[in-house]
């Protein structure tokens, strides 16, 4: 998914503006590819994790893209998971929730905690491409702990928004509901953030920060 519709833009070194999601970079092979890695062996990704000095005590880490589970069924990636839930490491995927898992077949991701950020009207995508109440029934019934996430920014706050999720938490009512702000630098941040506070009081969600955002702002590679 481009994701236009939430309006984040970055603008390359030859004048180019790109407008989508807020991580273009991780999406755009036409211009980023040759920032990527190739990886070919389940060892390369665990000696990524150790050049950034992962501690050898259980920690959280959280998978996000793009798109992670457009690679859930290679099996480096599966044997990768598996190498870190070994080490006792809680695993969280950041997915747009309309790939399904064949939890039966790899049921390491039974083990995992998945942050179903389903996108909603204002991302531009087609509603048929963007909700999969499958998918989204069997992270419920099987992940280990799931929940929705939103993200929204402050010109879409209405009571459309508001029967727009509850159209996607009827399909899975037991699930807690997150809204996160769009953003992608502070600015933006706190832009949309005052509203979608009072939203999430008044509807009974649970407000979810940028913090990296606040922390870093838009630096990358940190």
């Amino acid at each position: 998914m481009k994701c236009e519709g939430f309006g984040c833009s970055e603008t390359l070194s030859d004048g180019t503006t790109l407008v989508g999601c807020d991580t273009i970079y991780a999406v755009n092979k036409e211009h980023f590819s040759h920032n990527w890695t190739p990886i070919e062996k389940t060892q390369h990704l665990l000696d990524a994790l150790e050049a950034n000095k992962l501690p050898n005590k259980p920690v959280d880490i959280v998978l996000t893209g793009g798109e992670p589970l457009i690679y859930a069924k290679e099996s480096l990636f599966v044997e990768f998971i598996e190498h870190l839930h070994s080490r006792g490491h809680k695993i969280c995927f950041e997915t747009n929730g309309s790939l399904a898992i064949d939890f039966e077949r790899y049921p390491i991701y039974k083990e995992c905690v998945f942050a179903l950020s389903v996108k909603l009207a204002s991302s531009n995508e087609p509603q048929k491409k963007r909700i999969n109440p499958d998918a989204l029934l069997g992270f419920a019934s099987n992940a280990k702990e799931a929940f929705l996430k939103f993200s929204i920014d402050a010109q879409s706050i209405d009571e459309a928004l508001k029967k727009e999720i509850e159209s996607v938490t009827a399909i899975v009512p037991n699930l807690q509901v997150y809204c996160m702000p769009v953003a992608y630098d502070k600015k933006e941040l706190e832009k949309n953030t005052p509203a979608l506070i009072e939203f999430c009081k008044e509807n009974n969600y649970t407000f979810s920060d940028r913090l990296h955002i606040r922390v870093w702002n838009d630096e990358k590679g940190i």
